[in-house]
């Protein structure tokens, strides 16, 4: 399981909270501190189970994740799961993961608000679908004959991945968090090498609303759609 996280010491330790309530904890734990200014490698390191602090001094969310990815691969791991430090994965999201990863080659799970963050209507309802029909903007975008299977809906801090294909597509961009979605990257590098890349609705993961919050919906949108709204330097790391 692989957690990229810069400067998380206030919301690391719900996502560990949420990791030591897994029901299957047959796993190993990758924290990738992204140079983080606080305390968020020491809060890591301290969690009690299996787990690997990595330090990533090269800033950006693909950067930090492909560190831990092929540090897992390397130490033999075969399924690869990744969310982020700010995030609550579902009780059930290791074992649904791994049963899914028995079937396909790359998992794209559901994201959705933090209750306890208290998401609004809006929050909980309006944005969530107007991020499905973005998506449906990406499928007819991102077409090709080079792909192998449908563009679906991906959230980076929910994906599963077989260590094979993410070695054969190459993974995720190691790149500024400024200049892509790594996410879409991964999937359409994914796309290319297998037809075995499905959207899971079970696979689920609470995530955190600050940035909407702090952008607002249309900022975020922006920033989503090939980064058409950029933020000051400093707050490029509201993720």
């Amino acid at each position: 399981m692989i957690v990229p996280a810069y400067n998380e010491a206030a919301l690391l330790p719900g996502l560990l909270a949420a990791l030591a309530a897994q029901s299957d904890q047959d796993f190993t734990l990758v924290v990738v501190d992204n140079a983080s200014t606080d305390g968020t490698a020491a809060i890591a390191a301290a969690h009690p189970g299996d787990v690997v602090v990595l330090r990533e001094p090269e800033p950006g969310a693909g950067t930090a994740a492909d560190t831990g990815f092929r540090h897992a691969i390397a130490g033999g791991a075969t399924r690869l799961l990744r969310t982020d430090a700010d995030c609550l994965p579902a009780r059930d999201w290791v074992a649904t993961g791994r049963r899914l990863l028995d079937r396909a080659d790359l998992v794209c799970g559901r994201s959705v608000p933090r209750r306890d963050e208290g998401p609004s209507l809006a929050e909980r309802h309006l944005y969530p679908a107007v991020v499905r029909l973005a998506a449906r903007y990406g499928g007819w975008r991102h077409r090709s004959p080079a792909y192998r299977c449908p563009f679906v809906l991906v959230h980076g801090h929910n994906v599963a991945i077989t260590a094979e294909l993410y070695q054969r597509c190459g993974g995720t961009p190691r790149e500024a968090l400024g200049d892509g979605s790594e996410d879409v990257t991964m999937l359409n590098r994914a796309r290319r090498h297998s037809d075995r890349v499905v959207r899971a609705e079970d696979l689920v993961v609470e995530s955190s609303l600050r940035r909407l919050r702090a952008w607002g919906a249309r900022r975020t949108l922006l920033w989503h759609w090939d980064r058409r709204y950029r933020p000051a330097p400093a707050a490029v790391h509201v993720r």
